[in-house]
């Protein structure tokens, strides 16, 4: 591949240039001059300029932005190995170029599109990516320049060239590396705390968990059995209140009838005890009547006794009056009157008005006992009257008392008859009042009970039913375990599988590709050197052939030599990885060298086929040219 022109409209500093280039170009110009802009605006108009800082302060789209000028664009004329001449013209403020033939056509589309850096013309053209090609055939400034101090990171870097093909990337890190993530992103069975080691044990808890939890299903399915059953029996015992109420309402539809049989047999209780309280007053009025006859009697000789007793007690009191007045006052004519007028004249009227009295008095009693009679009399016949009314009633009540119990006898044998039919004969016994109660009463303590197993089945099936709940919840994160378990095997097997390949390709570089790489590389390194290195050996370790025929390690010679070897490598690596002698972009690449190896650089240069662009701030490259007679193309900036 060859670039045969460059025009720049405006990028960075850069206005309004255009630029032939030949097979050897010298870019001469002072330091801050352009040339590692007009190096990045070359790499950038083929892979497009980045918006992304990349850890720098700025992206290169800001870096090389135009200050003032609207105009951010430029274009390459370029031709490949097979003559085939392209342009590309990129404006940088677009993702995608225009790309036209030979024949002016614009063949843009016919390439792979890149959604973050657009279109991939040059590398489906050359088949290398941007940092394949800034890691071979562009060497920045003082890129090959190391100190002792950082020999060995230059060693390293061949070394990865020599394993992978690319000098970033070593076989021996990238296999650490990928043990490194294997073990951090996977783990293995050996491992602790890894996401496979964490997976597994989640997935173990979570299995024993499920396992603990689906014991309860048994007893679940125990209770169900259960609760099954008591639902069963509440259901017998349902019934058999619901019977018990039917009998109940039948027995207390008989109650009226039965309390109006208690209702006459206590009236008629009563009415018996009335008889008796009334027949037993009939013999109190009769005894109280013979009592008082007797009584009366007795009053009648009492009184006369009184009178008697009476007599002489006036009889005496005049005796003693007489002899008081006959003692004391002792005169005769009044003695004599006293004694015998006065006393006889109070005794005359003391037995005229007792005898009144007496015979008032006597029929006083009579009439009153008269009276009694006649009231005792009527209230012994009213009181036989009432017995007799009473006892009558007491027949009707009775005979009521036995209707009633005989319509109560009838209905409940019918109905008793009715349930016999429906529930057997057992049901007989229930009609009896108390045996209902009991059956009643067995029957509510029954369904009690029930109640409070089944409530407590409830309590158990709901403790059990929050347990079950975590099943899905468990099988979920199990499934989810296993699946991150799969995902985490693929992973690693992906890593097994990439550590394999890797092995393969380094085998493979090492047995076909290295010691064609090795040949190719030991000729390079021979011209570089003018023939004082012949061959360098890259196998596990790198080591460098001298001219007694003697192999030693590349970290034992001097800065300037790994220098050109590692130039030799670049150079070795493009060769064989693309398809296009690309051209070899070299800034202030060797600011270092002393003139005699950067002769003997030159030299090799100017033999190879590639196209080289020298960007330089001397004149020493120019002069060693012209010292060996090599023709150039020198573009001031």
């Amino acid at each position: 591949m060859k670039i045969n022109n460059i025009k720049i409209n405006s990028y960075g500093k850069l206005n309004n240039k255009n630029f032939d280039l030949e097979k050897i170009n010298i870019i001469f110009g002072k330091n801050e001059s352009g040339k590692s802009t007009l190096l990045n605006f070359i790499l950038n108009i083929f892979f497009n300029i980045s918006k992304n800082k990349k850890g720098k302060n700025i992206s290169d789209f800001e870096k090389y932005l135009p200050w003032n000028e609207n105009e951010f664009s430029g274009k390459i004329t370029y031709q490949l190995d097979n003559n085939k001449k392209y342009k590309v013209f990129r404006d940088f403020n677009k993702k995608n170029p225009q790309i036209i033939d030979e024949n002016e056509n614009d063949i843009s589309n016919n390439f792979n599109i890149d959604k973050k850096t657009g279109n991939l013309f040059f590398q489906d053209q050359v088949k290398i990516d941007k940092s394949t090609m800034l890691s071979t055939v562009v060497a920045s400034q003082n890129e090959t320049r190391i100190d002792n101090t950082t020999q060995n990171l230059l060693i390293q870097k061949i070394a990865n060239i020599a394993e992978s093909g690319e000098e970033d990337v070593s076989y021996k890190n990238a296999i650490n590396k990928l043990d490194k993530l294997l073990l951090s992103e996977v783990g293995t069975t050996k491992s602790q705390n890894r996401p496979i080691n964490i997976a597994m044990d989640n997935l173990n808890n979570y299995e024993k968990e499920l396992n603990n939890i689906k014991r309860y299903e048994e007893n679940k399915y125990e209770i169900e059995k259960n609760n099954k059953k008591l639902n069963e029996e509440i259901f017998n015992e349902e019934k058999n209140k619901e019977i018990y109420e039917k009998i109940e309402k039948i027995l207390n539809n008989n109650k009226i009838k039965e309390e109006q049989i208690n209702v006459k047999k206590k009236i008629l209780s009563e009415n018996k005890i009335r008889v008796v309280n009334l027949k037993e007053k009939i013999n109190d009025e009769l005894n109280y009547k013979l009592n008082k006859k007797l009584n009366d009697n007795n009053n009648l000789k009492n009184k006369k006794n009184i009178k008697k007793i009476l007599f002489f007690l006036i009889l005496i009191i005049i005796v003693i009056i007489n002899i008081f007045n006959f003692i004391f006052i002792k005169n005769k004519l009044i003695n004599v009157l006293l004694f015998s007028l006065l006393p006889i004249w109070i005794i005359g009227i003391i037995l005229n008005n007792k005898n009144i009295k007496y015979k008032e008095n006597i029929n006083k009693d009579k009439n009153i006992s008269n009276n009694i009679n006649i009231n005792l009399n009527n209230n012994v016949e009213n009181i036989k009257i009432q017995i007799e009314t009473l006892e009558n009633t007491n027949l009707e009540l009775n005979k009521e008392i036995e209707e009633l119990e005989e319509s109560i006898k009838k209905e409940n044998v019918e109905e008793k008859n009715k349930f016999i039919e429906n529930y057997g004969e057992d049901i007989e016994n229930l009609f009896d009042k108390n045996t209902l109660l009991k059956a009643m009463e067995k029957n509510k303590n029954n369904l009690n009970s029930l109640a409070l197993e089944l409530h407590k089945l409830k309590l158990d099936s709901e403790n059990i039913e929050s347990k079950l709940e975590k099943i899905t919840d468990l099988e979920e994160k199990i499934y989810f375990e296993k699946e991150n378990i799969d995902k985490l095997e693929n992973k690693s097997k992906i890593f097994e599988m990439t550590r394999e390949l890797i092995e393969n390709a380094y085998l493979e570089m090492k047995n076909n590709i290295t010691p064609k790489f090795n040949k190719n590389l030991s000729e390079n390194i021979e011209k570089i050197s003018n023939g004082k290195y012949k061959k360098i050996i890259l196998n596990d370790d790198i080591f460098v052939e001298l001219e007694n025929g003697s192999n030693i390690p590349i970290d034992l010679l001097s800065t300037g030599t790994i220098e050109q070897i590692y130039l030799a490598l670049r150079l070795s690596v493009i060769d064989e990885i693309s398809s296009e002698k690309l051209p070899i972009m070299l800034d202030e690449t060797f600011a270092y060298y002393d003139n005699e190896r950067l002769e003997e650089t030159l030299k090799f240069l100017s033999q190879i086929d590639n196209q080289i662009l020298i960007f330089s701030c001397t004149y020493r490259e120019k002069e060693i040219l012209n010292k060996l007679n090599i023709e150039y193309n020198l573009i001031n900036l």
